[in-house]
């Protein structure tokens, strides 16, 4: 049996048409016997639903799902399980505890300015794709593009201050090369490595998360945005916008009547150094 969770740095990832990846876990016995991360390729709704059948995924756990989604999974056949939130491991533990509940179809999609959900954490892997939406797999060459790469990683600014770590939480990090799933300079290093090779890289912002954009930060009326008077300055938190999709923003600025977000990556106009091991290339 495999429950496949929408995950976000060990977390359950809010919404489940925009979710990167996915944590499948293999169950026997009614205990976990493996895991693995999978990339969801850029699929949407209805798509995703087709990978994870393709996957053989039995259950789904995730937070936020629309109706057709939920329509499309059980076109599929695939077990649902929303309304989740917090560790994915203790999400997957509680459903085979019995104890998780399901919320159906929960993403209503209330419009632009609507914070829906707060999220903590540094930069989500690190090196994953993020504001910049590069695709550096156009005219990317290598051994390794186009095949699933596993790798451990150490980030740092220029400092020498670490900001996230693959070898801290004891797992590889997993995705296809060139297929525009990492930052370009991630996938421009691990493109020609090879296994067990270990290589240094230094990143300027056009190679990771690109230029700070100034019309991404944004004020509107604390009245109008629902939830917003109990924010604090620094915290980061999920609007939905005009089409109800999820943006992650912080909050940059607040007075008594206004709040000012900031949409710009949190890495957005860094320069990035890599440790970058390559564990395994699946052919």
């Amino acid at each position: 049996m495999k429950v496949a969770v929408t995950y976000d740095n060990g977390e359950v990832f809010p919404h489940f048409g925009h979710t990167e990846q996915f944590k499948v876990y293999e169950i026997s016995g009614g205990k976990v016997v493996s895991s693995e991360i999978i990339g969801s390729d850029g699929a949407g709704h209805g798509a995703l639903a087709a990978l994870l059948a393709d996957k053989a995924i039995d259950v789904l756990i995730c937070g936020g799902i629309g109706g057709g989604a939920v329509a499309a999974l059980s076109e599929q056949g695939i077990e649902l399980y929303a309304g989740a939130s917090g560790s994915a491991d203790a999400a997957v533990e509680a459903y085979l505890r019995g104890e998780l509940e399901n919320t159906g179809a929960n993403c209503d999609h209330h419009g632009e300015g609507h914070s829906c959900h707060d999220h903590e954490g540094g930069c989500h892997g690190g090196c994953e794709k993020g504001a910049s939406g590069s695709d550096s797999g156009s005219a990317l060459s290598g051994r390794n593009v186009g095949k699933t790469c596993r790798t451990h990683y150490r980030g740092t600014f220029n400092d020498g201050t670490q900001f996230d770590s693959s070898y801290d939480r004891g797992e590889p990090l997993e995705f296809v090369c060139g297929a525009g799933m990492m930052i370009p300079g991630f996938d421009a290093a691990v493109a020609d490595m090879e296994v067990g090779e270990i290589r240094q890289v230094h990143l300027m912002p056009s190679e990771a998360y690109g230029e700070a954009d100034p019309e991404a930060v944004f004020t509107a009326q604390i009245a109008m945005v629902p939830g917003s008077e109990d924010l604090e300055v620094g915290q980061k938190v999920y609007l939905q916008n005009a089409y109800g999709q999820p943006v992650p923003v912080m909050v940059a600025a607040k007075d008594e009547t206004t709040i000012t977000f900031d949409a710009n990556h949190e890495m957005a106009g860094k320069e990035l150094n890599f440790s970058i091991e390559l564990v395994e290339v699946v052919e």
